[in-house]
């Protein structure tokens, strides 16, 4: 073809594809000829799978970030200056964000004690007398007194959970003066997530249970290294059961051809003889402190449930707190992260494994609790007897939990063919929605003047 005939071929292509761009399109009409089929190729683009789009959802209420753990703490309303902490042992980043403008200062650093940080409040009062000082820092080893130690001068302070302050994958530069910046930044912007604050008791308290946890788990490691070194000299156990007196009494005889290898074995079984003794310790301990605890009355209603016994009771009431700050079960199951995790595009919805966030020590006491599930629906006589003195509604709710989620089990792992230990999971989300609504019917101890 001659260059000519094929400027002049261009020419008219794109004379034609400017004038079907330029024609105005009708929505809905339908073409009649196959030329205006073709010419119709912007409407039709338009109007395809126009059935699939979805309604927007209706906003739901927000509460309050002192009510749900785990939301954004709401911007305040009125003029403010947001003070960002980096705290550190030692010393202290301070950063301000004024609510009138949107720059950051750096104030500096200043000391890591107490009073350090009420003079620097009270010169920055002094400084702004008309405006409310509101600080926040992350949560870390240095725990909540600052917080409260703010809040007993009058000052609003917030603690931010870590792994929930906003950050841009670029950036590869963190000090202690940005990440105080940063801190002021979002907080004014209401970007934070704020922990809750537990009482000083019920922290008292719960560090019982986590130190208890501790030993626990002290005692297991040991016992493993044990095993481990006498399987190392073809050394094995005859028995069934291990740790059972006939055990301990064979691992007494042991004889090995050294001395050195004896030596370590008697210091290993030192080990774990002092890590049960002090377990005992703890498992003394915690019945007496409940009794004089302002929970207690929640921790004898959760014990109405199969599997929450004294200890797990103890713990999911130590870890979680007042159960009026979760509006709904489903916060609280997003809390413990007993929720499937989700990576959803488009129309294409994949589901996976639980979450794991928020409180690993609360959420384990729920899915050994669920185990004893497995089982069918009965009231035993040691779990009649924790149930003597209560509520008929709360007696209620736990034969209506046994009942259902005995049935749930066998559904799973019948019809579903889960395996036992996703079905147990499965188990221990729903049975964290009756501890919410059992925990939300009994009231504690009034506080003592």
């Amino acid at each position: 073809m001659k260059p000519a005939k094929v400027s002049a071929l261009r020419s008219e292509r794109g004379l034609r594809f400017a004038v079907r761009i330029a024609e105005p399109q009708v929505v809905g009409l339908t073409p009649q000829t196959t030329h205006e089929r073709k010419t119709d190729t912007m409407s039709t683009y338009l109007l395809r799978n126009v059935s699939k789009v979805q309604p927007q959802r209706q906003p739901q209420p927000v509460t309050t970030a002192s009510q749900v753990l785990g939301q954004l703490v709401a911007q305040p309303r009125g003029p403010a200056l947001f003070v960002g902490l980096d705290v550190h042992t030692d010393s202290i980043a301070v950063s301000l964000a004024p609510s009138e403008s949107a720059e950051v200062r750096r104030y500096g650093l200043i000391g890591g004690s107490h009073d350090e940080v009420l003079r620097l409040a009270k010169k920055l009062q002094a400084a702004h007398p008309q405006i409310p000082l509101r600080f926040c820092y992350e949560a870390g080893p240095h725990g909540y007194p600052l917080c409260r130690f703010l809040g007993v001068h009058g000052y609003d302070c917030i603690i931010v959970a870590p792994s929930k302050v906003p950050r841009r994958p670029g950036d590869r530069i963190k000090t202690n003066r940005r990440d105080a910046d940063q801190l002021a930044r979002l907080y004014r912007a209401g970007e934070l997530t704020a922990i809750y604050v537990p009482d000083p008791q019920d922290e008292a308290v719960r560090d019982l249970i986590r130190a208890r946890y501790q030993v626990q788990h002290q005692q297991h490691r040991a016992r493993q290294q044990l095993k481990m070194f006498l399987l190392r000299h073809n050394l094995r156990y005859a028995g069934t059961t291990s740790w059972t007196p006939k055990h301990l009494r064979y691992l007494a005889s042991v004889k090995l051809p050294f001395p050195e290898q004896q030596f370590v074995l008697q210091e290993m079984l030192n080990v774990i003889t002092e890590a049960t003794e002090r377990l005992a310790h703890y498992d003394a301990q915690i019945p007496r402190v409940m009794v004089r605890w302002r929970w207690e009355p929640v921790v004898k209603a959760l014990m109405s449930l199969r599997g929450l016994a004294l200890l797990n009771a103890a713990t999911l009431v130590a870890e979680l707190g007042d159960l009026h700050r979760f509006a709904t079960a489903r916060q609280l199951m997003g809390y413990l992260g007993l929720v499937p995790s989700e990576d959803s595009t488009g129309e294409d919805r994949q589901q996976g494994g639980i979450t794991k966030m928020g409180n690993g020590i609360a959420r384990r006491a729920l899915i050994e609790a669920a185990w004893n599930y497995r089982q069918p629906a009965r009231v035993s006589r040691e779990l009649l007897l924790r149930q003597e003195g209560l509520a008929k509604e709360i007696t209620e709710l736990s034969w209506r939990a046994q009942t259902r989620l005995h049935h749930r089990y066998k559904h799973l792992t019948g019809v579903r063919h889960k395996i036992s230990p996703v079905a147990a999971a499965a188990l221990g989300r729903e049975l964290s929605g009756f501890v919410w609504a059992i925990g939300r019917l009994v009231s504690p101890h009034p506080p003592k003047p």
